[in-house]
């Protein structure tokens, strides 16, 4: 019971992740992608860190204090860093592409620091739902800037940042609980964007933002940044890295259905296919006996 809980959390996080793209590009001509990582991982920590002290819930401590926080830098900082700076170089498909690497990173990563055990299912599955991804954003891979490799191998990087916390993270969270290891990690990662927003100028292009930007600030630090990773966090407590890691195929294919329903477009094949096969692929990895070590 506790593996499927793990996997619905995973999959309610991505999905709502992957309506972050529109709250982004409502934003993306008023605030700088630095700022906009600060603000939404700033905002969710103001709302998770009351929440976990409330629950009087274990924090990290002792040894784990400083692991947990290097996570949550690696994560809440380095990651939305390497992501936006991709964004800029990429095209939003390209990128999405990439990113759906994750779920082989991870299980890559959770084998080689014996983690989790290679099941022959879960790399079926795997393969199925990146197969899924590309299938879906097919019609848009061929349009990109010059020199978009660079933006797709910062993806990648993104992607290996987001792998490490992902096997990292289960033992720590173990020893403490998900709420106060989220709030603690998602802290860590405002904190450090922080000075770097402030020195570039952030205070002044915040003073101008419109009611509608606001809005969608308040989306991303409420939705995409507190609700979506207590969610992921609640999934790796739950279940594998590589079964939580896998539900990242459904972001960009729902950013995709996000974005049709508000143009009022209908779903094309390609979008449709790519949705099945992620589905099938994901069904295929999250079941099965637990192999994690």
């Amino acid at each position: 019971m506790g593996k499927g809980l793990g996997v619905a959390a995973a999959l309610l996080s991505s999905a709502l992740g992957g309506t972050a793209v529109g709250a982004t590009r409502q934003l993306a001509g008023s605030v700088d992608p630095l700022t906009l990582g600060c603000l939404r991982f700033a905002i969710g920590a103001a709302i998770l860190l009351p929440m976990a002290l409330r629950s009087g819930q274990a924090w990290p401590a002792g040894r784990d204090r400083w692991p947990v926080i290097t996570l949550g830098m690696l994560f809440f900082g380095l990651f939305p860093v390497l992501f936006n700076a991709a964004l800029a170089l990429t095209s939003a498909a390209r990128g999405a592409l990439a990113l759906s690497t994750l779920p082989l990173l991870t299980m890559a990563a959770a084998a080689l620091l014996g983690v989790e055990r290679l099941a022959a299912r879960k790399c079926f599955g795997v393969g199925i739902a990146m197969a899924g991804v590309a299938a879906a954003l097919a019609a848009d891979l061929s349009a990109a800037p010059a020199g978009a490799w660079r933006g797709d191998l910062l993806m990648a990087a993104a992607a290996l940042c987001m792998a490490l916390y992902n096997v990292w993270s289960r033992p720590f969270i173990r020893r403490s609980a998900v709420l106060p290891y989220a709030a603690t990690g998602m802290a860590a990662g405002a904190l450090l964007l922080l000075p770097l927003s402030v020195l570039g100028g952030a205070p002044a292009r915040l003073a101008a933002l419109s009611a509608t930007d606001g809005l969608a600030v308040a989306y991303l630090g409420v939705v995409c940044g507190a609700l979506v990773f207590w969610l992921w966090a609640e999934a790796l407590a739950r279940t594998t890295p590589t079964r939580v890691a896998v539900t990242v195929c459904v972001n960009p294919v729902s950013a995709a259905l996000f974005g049709l329903v508000l143009l009022d477009e209908p779903v094309g094949p390609a979008l449709a296919a790519g949705l099945a096969a992620v589905a099938a692929g994901i069904a295929l990895a999250g079941t099965g006996g637990d192999r994690a070590r």
